[in-house]
């Protein structure tokens, strides 16, 4: 399990991390077979950046955030959304009724859980042939500039790494016993983004700043730097969305009761 961390020092800056790629949301949706008005739980979150877009396609959201400053920037992020309710809950006790969801996600926060108890809570709060789905977005590393940015932080921290994050999760959710063999889908887009924003954004990678420690603020400074001298006011990034969605399984219920 990995340790307990506070998103707090991370939220400010979080909102203006890149979206999904649109094409792998929908993908993940037509596989989990979603219908308007359905209802999804959207666990880990965050700032909304999972949360909006199925809104935005029509489906009702629950969003479980244990943080309250991410939360609190989730809340005005769709404060327009008549269908979508926030919630204090993780992963492993969401604090949602059982047997309720079409859908549970978990947009970039399925690494910060104990995955077995992740998933051992999916399928408690999942309605019977419900689905699972994580996903993550990705810097594509082959960029020549995000080479060089990748060049930078494996020079001020030998051995970074970016854990399970760019695994496959194939593994963790059939041994699991709870689900079928998941659908692995991914896609890649560039998006043009204002240099600043997505220097800013940094500042929230907490991975980054876990193995960065004291150092962090200066390396995030000298990411900037990099960026303003190489791209300008405007910076093309291409961005890989992977995503993993699974059907519970026939017995899965019976199997959490």
């Amino acid at each position: 399990m990995p340790p307990s961390l506070d998103y707090s020092p991370f939220a400010t800056t979080y909102k203006d991390r890149a979206d999904y790629v649109p094409a792998v949301v929908d993908a993940l949706l037509r596989v989990a077979g979603m219908r308007q008005g359905d209802l999804i739980c959207d666990i880990g979150a965050g700032s909304g950046h999972l949360t909006e877009p199925l809104l935005q396609r029509g489906f009702s959201v629950d969003a479980v955030e244990p943080t309250a400053a991410m939360r609190r920037l989730g809340e005005q992020r769709t404060h327009g959304y008549p269908q979508v309710r926030w919630y204090d809950g993780k992963g492993e006790a969401s604090g949602r009724e059982s047997d309720t969801y079409a859908l549970v996600t978990f947009g970039s926060s399925f690494n910060l859980t104990d995955r077995a108890r992740a998933l051992a809570e999916t399928a408690r709060v999942l309605r019977e042939s419900g689905y699972f789905a994580c996903l993550w977005n990705h810097r594509v590393l082959e960029d020549p500039l995000q080479a060089r940015i990748e060049e930078l932080i494996h020079d001020r921290i030998p051995g970074y790494s970016y854990g399970m994050r760019r695994t496959d999760q194939t593994d963790v959710i059939v041994r699991s016993g709870l689900f079928e063999t998941p659908v692995a889908l991914s896609g890649t887009q560039v998006f043009r983004l204002p240099s600043r924003a997505w220097c800013d954004a940094w500042a929230s990678h907490s991975t980054l700043g876990q193995q960065a420690g004291s150092g962090f603020a200066g390396l995030v400074d000298e990411i900037r730097d990099l960026v303003r001298a190489e791209a300008g006011d405007w910076i093309d990034v291409p961005y890989t969305t992977r995503a993993w969605v699974a059907r519970l399984v026939r017995d899965g219920k019976d199997a959490r009761r």
